[in-house]
């Protein structure tokens, strides 16, 4: 009897270790299937001058993006990618007005009006080395194109003036122990569709725990950026974005500042500020900086207040802005110039 026992005993321990093995070999599985998603995000928004016209004559801060008058639309944003075990692609498609002005310099291809603001492939050729080719955003600054990544809805001019993005090749590395770093040879900045020049850019990028260090030379200018943030507790965020650009020759150049202080007052709302000083000499040029006096020098300091309130996946933002220039670059209400602008906006921004 004792044998009979033991061998069913055997039997359903045997059993039970067949059925955990494929158990586990079905979930091995089922976490390597490639895996193929389609998300993005929706926006608009409501923008009004407190301390100048609005309408017909209308001013706005010399920062990319929110700057239409009253209720305005920002862009519907489409991502499909496929994440396979090596490989993998990511189509990035921006339809509307931010859209638009983010990828202001590829003109040629689309009878509609350009949308790709991202299109790549990549291969995990190691699990310390990827390698990405074709059109992705730039790597430099601590804003991004997308309003789902930014916490301020407007944007800051070290964002407007930088790079938004590049075609090329690209090397990621993981170097452990928190570092990595990148390598990139791509066409001149914003030119993504081709590049019809000649020339080409080179970038690079240390990384150690959260903080960047980036670098960019494209047709004859040189960008360094800092790029990070701090949790300075379990509510209070730092981020920081510092960069000078140069051009030679006498071409221009710019430097800036920004902090991010944001605290995180419940699970749903967050209240934070982007103080940012910028200045301009001689930009690029013939093309006048912010805030430019007859020899193109000039600056501006910008305070921006915001609060980020989620409701499930949709993100609501009120926000007001100061911005002071070294020039009287702005109009009053009596539409005299000044040298200062106080604005106020909302925006809806809902991702899927």
């Amino acid at each position: 009897m004792k044998t009979i026992i033991n061998t069913k005993f055997a039997k359903k321990i045997l059993f039970a270790a067949l059925a955990i093995v494929s158990v586990q070999g079905f979930s091995q599985e089922e976490e390597e299937k490639p895996k193929f998603e389609f998300t993005g995000s929706v926006d608009a928004y409501y923008r009004s001058n407190i301390t100048a016209p609005n309408g017909e004559d209308a001013i706005a801060p010399e920062s990319s993006f929110a700057n239409l008058d009253g209720f305005a639309l920002g862009m519907a944003n489409v991502i499909a990618s496929y994440e396979g075990e090596k490989v993998g692609f990511v189509g990035d498609l921006v339809f509307g007005p931010r859209g638009t002005d983010a990828i202001f310099a590829s003109p040629m291809y689309s009878a509609t009006g350009d949308i790709v603001n991202q299109l790549y492939v990549y291969w995990n050729v190691s699990d310390a080395v990827t390698l990405t080719f074709g059109n992705f955003n730039t790597f430099l600054g601590y804003e991004v194109i997308s309003p789902v990544a930014n916490f301020n809805y407007s944007t800051s001019y070290l964002f407007s003036y930088g790079p938004f993005s590049h075609t090329g090749l690209k090397a990621d590395f993981d170097l452990g122990n928190e570092w990595s770093a990148m390598l990139a040879v791509m066409n001149p900045t914003d030119l993504t569709e081709l590049n019809g020049t000649g020339d080409y850019a080179v970038g690079a990028q240390l990384g150690y725990s959260g903080q960047f260090l980036n670098l960019l030379y494209s047709q004859g200018g040189f960008e360094i950026d800092y790029t990070g943030g701090f949790d300075l507790s379990e509510e209070f965020f730092l981020g920081i974005n510092a960069a000078h650009f140069s051009q030679e020759d006498d071409g221009g150049s710019f430097t800036g500042v920004a902090l991010y202080p944001q605290y995180k007052t419940s699970d749903t709302f967050t209240i934070g500020l982007r103080g940012e000083y910028f200045m301009t000499g001689d930009f690029f040029g013939d093309i006048a900086g912010i805030g430019s006096d007859v020899d193109g020098d000039g600056s501006v300091l910008a305070l921006t207040l915001t609060g980020s309130a989620t409701i499930g996946d949709l993100i609501l933002k009120p926000e007001i802005r100061l911005d002071s220039s070294s020039e009287d670059v702005f109009i009053d209400n009596d539409r005299e110039a000044t040298g200062s602008l106080a604005s106020v906006l909302f925006a809806a921004i809902y991702s899927f």
